[in-house]
C-alpha cells in the first residue's frame, strides 16, 4: 500500500519539483527502506526492488522532461525483461538512492540501468528491456526518438547488456514451440 502513497507522492510533488536532465543523464531518487518495505530477513524484500524501479523510471521521464507528452500521446512504458544481481542488503530505515539511465536502445527496445546505493555502497544493479506501447502497439524507437528530438548517434550499449540480449535469445528459442516437423535452430551467444 505505501507505494501507492509513493507514486501519487511522485505524481503530486516530485514531477513538479524535479531536476532536469538530459536524456543520457542519471537519474537520482532517493527512498528510505521502512518496515513495511522489509521482509523477515529485515532487509527490503525482493518483491520491493522492481516497485521502486517503476517509480524511479517514472520520475526520470519526469526529469526529462517526457512524461507528461508522452501520457497525453497515449504512449504507456512496458517492461519486456529485467535482471537483477543483489550485492549487499538493504535494512529498515536506510536511506538509498536508484540511479537511472538509460544505456541504449536497439531496433525493438530500450534498455535501462538501474543501481540501488546507499552511504554503504552498491546494493543492488538491474538492467530493463521496454517498449512504449499505444493502442495495443509498439511505438518504433525512431518514433520515440524523433519525439524527443535526439538526433545523436545511439550510445554503445554496456558488454553485459549485450552477453544478456544473447542469452534472453537462446531462452527464446529453446522455449518457443516449432512446427511440427521442422527441427530446432540454435544460434551461438556472441
Amino acid at each position: 500500500m505505501n507505494l501507492y502513497f509513493r507514486l501519487i507522492w511522485l505524481f503530486l510533488w516530485r514531477n513538479r519539483h524535479c531536476n532536469k536532465i538530459g536524456f543520457l543523464d542519471t537519474s537520482r531518487l532517493a527512498y528510505r527502506a521502512l518496515p513495511t518495505d522489509c521482509d523477515i530477513n529485515f532487509h527490503l524484500t525482493n518483491s520491493r526492488y522492481p516497485a521502486f524501479m517503476d517509480l524511479a523510471r517514472t520520475y526520470m521521464m519526469a526529469e526529462m522532461g517526457f512524461l507528461k507528452r508522452f501520457l497525453k500521446l497515449g504512449w504507456m512504458p512496458i517492461v519486456n525483461a529485467a535482471e537483477f544481481t543483489y550485492i549487499r542488503d538493504i535494512k529498515p530505515f536506510a536511506k538509498f538512492e536508484i540511479e537511472t539511465k538509460l544505456v541504449g536502445w536497439d531496433e525493438k527496445y530500450f534498455y535501462i540501468e538501474q543501481r540501488f546505493v546507499s552511504e554503504r555502497g552498491l546494493h543492488c544493479i538491474a538492467h530493463v528491456r521496454g517498449v512504449f506501447v499505444c493502442k495495443g502497439k509498439q511505438v518504433a524507437i525512431a518514433t520515440m526518438l524523433a519525439e524527443v528530438g535526439f538526433n545523436d548517434p545511439a550510445p554503445q550499449l554496456p558488454p553485459e547488456v549485450i552477453k544478456w540480449k544473447s542469452f534472453l535469445l537462446l531462452k527464446k528459442e529453446c522455449n518457443l514451440p516449432t512446427p511440427a516437423g521442422e527441427p530446432m535452430e540454435f544460434r551461438a551467444a556472441s
